[in-house]
């Protein structure tokens, strides 16, 4: 993979080329790979990242990025429509949801996981209330907010939603400390970096 992109580069097909879904043992790999062999390495991992999905972006990620200095694309920052609140009295008619091929989807929202989520989508909808935005745009906003994301890939399927999310990056001003914190708070999912024996953190 490492030397195939690297003949798409040289061949100026492309300008860069990254990873998308891969573990950070994968990436380390491929990073080894191209210093081993003269090669190009990726300078990116696409991620799914948001409000209920945290892990990878937050813990397992940040080390190798500061090791070899690439980026973050995250997608997915909505969960689908999930954290746009209009699944918030079930699972309207022309929503992704209800359309053919997504079962799984209204499954996700309807099970008692979902339910719990959407109880938590309230609460947050009262903080983008106080902060005169959207909850989608609070969503947004809230991933272009971490430091280790440098790119957030969004979906619209108007142009009006489109600038809606696009105007988010007004709202991560916005998000100061204790904001956050009752995000954090309401959430109940910050993820904790578990140390090894003989580990310590760096402040």
């Amino acid at each position: 993979i490492v030397r195939a992109f690297t003949q798409v580069i040289n061949m100026n097909m492309a300008f860069y080329w990254g990873t998308s879904r891969w573990s950070p043992m994968e990436i380390m790999e491929a990073y080894s790979v191209a210093r081993q062999f003269n090669l190009i390495p990726p300078i990116c991992e696409q991620a799914e990242y948001h409000l209920f999905q945290r892990d990878k972006v937050e813990i397992h990620l940040p080390e190798i990025f500061s090791k070899i200095g690439i980026g973050t694309m995250t997608w997915s920052p909505l969960a689908c429509g999930l954290l746009s609140g209009k699944y918030d009295d079930g699972v309207p008619l022309h929503s992704r949801a209800s359309l053919k091929g997504y079962a799984w989807l209204k499954d996700k929202i309807l099970n008692e996981e979902g339910r719990k989520q959407q109880g938590k989508l309230r609460e947050l909808a009262l903080i983008a209330s106080k902060l005169d935005c959207t909850l989608a745009q609070l969503a947004i906003a809230w991933c272009l907010k971490n430091d280790n994301v440098h790119c957030v890939l969004l979906g619209a399927s108007s142009v009006e939603q489109l600038y809606e999310n696009l105007n988010s990056v007004q709202v991560v001003p916005k998000l100061n400390p204790t904001i956050l914190t009752d995000i954090d708070r309401i959430l109940g999912n910050k993820p904790v970096r578990h140390v090894s024996k003989g580990e310590t953190l760096q402040r």
